[in-house]
């Protein structure tokens, strides 16, 4: 469960719940007293005291939305083939209108109760369906931290060393410019030989490269021009694999540090934090760490 992907809409329906749930113990009609009457025995009645409407207007908006931070922090629950948040959505929304029909239909006047459940049904719908849509809601409601050192997943991330597509020196051995790499000596991976007296250290290649199969010097291997980098996004997007399946392997969650490995034309190979790797298509809006 990922924390850091709910957004300031979650914010709001959270906070919405929290209201519409404390509204339930309220009383949920008001009277005046007449002159010369003693009403202190009067004893109002809450949502507590009838199950339906307890069950249709103040449990549903907030089994919804508990249902919609489940679907935010676990992407891909799913019940009979629709989403957890969707399923939210349709109880936050069928809150509301119990709530509305309700208040409408009361004899008496309406009390604490009803008021403040109808107002925190409102914005409790409205906080569901335009979550998605309008970008002051699609914010991050935590902030992402920025990297620690020592880095995640073992190495650094500048100049590449340690992760993969960029030149990786065997254990012990120099992370630049050293024995190891290519044109080097063979036999000594990163382990550079102390130079005789009076004589300069060996240039490489020292030695002439063994010609590949078919006649051909194998290639010097050349540092990419691409170095990778620490990214989060903005809102939450999948992650497709290599091989360009269109199905999603894994979903970025905003506030969360990514690894991009490597360029795919405009996308980028992105690195999860359990060592699955894919494509991000769209770049658009992420934050460079």
């Amino acid at each position: 469960m990922n924390i850091r992907s709910l957004t300031r809409g979650d914010g709001v329906v959270i906070g919405a719940a929290v209201v519409l749930f404390i509204a339930s113990f309220l009383d949920l009609t008001s009277f005046d007293c007449p002159t010369g009457v003693d009403c202190s025995g009067f004893d109002g009645r809450n949502a507590w005291d009838g199950l339906g409407l307890l069950m249709s207007m103040f449990l549903s908006g907030v089994i919804g939305a508990a249902l919609i931070v489940v679907g935010r922090t676990m992407p891909g629950r799913k019940v009979a083939g629709i989403d957890l948040g969707q399923f939210g959505v349709a109880f936050c929304i069928f809150s509301l209108w119990t709530a509305f029909w309700t208040i409408i239909d009361m004899d008496a006047d309406a009390g604490a109760g009803m008021i403040l459940g109808l107002l925190a049904t409102i914005a409790l719908a409205g906080a569901a369906i335009a979550a998605p849509l309008v970008p002051a809601l699609k914010a991050p409601l935590v902030g992402a931290p920025r990297p620690q050192a020592p880095q995640p997943y073992g190495g650094q991330p500048q100049a590449g060393y340690g992760y993969p597509g960029a030149q990786q020196p065997s254990y012990g051995g120099q992370p630049e410019g050293g024995y190891g790499y290519p044109g080097g000596q063979p036999g000594q991976p990163g382990h550079p030989q102390p130079s005789q007296a009076g004589q300069p250290a060996p240039q490489a290649p020292v030695q002439p490269s063994q010609p590949s199969q078919g006649g051909q010097a194998p290639q010097p291997t050349g540092a990419s021009d691409f170095s990778p980098f620490w990214f989060a996004v903005p809102v939450a997007r999948p992650l497709y694999g290599e091989d360009g399946s269109p199905t999603p392997i894994a979903e970025l969650a905003p506030g969360t540090w990514y690894l991009a490995v490597e360029q795919r034309g405009q996308g980028l190979v992105a690195q999860t934090q359990d060592g699955r790797r894919g494509v991000l298509q769209d770049t658009t809006g992420i934050q460079r760490g």
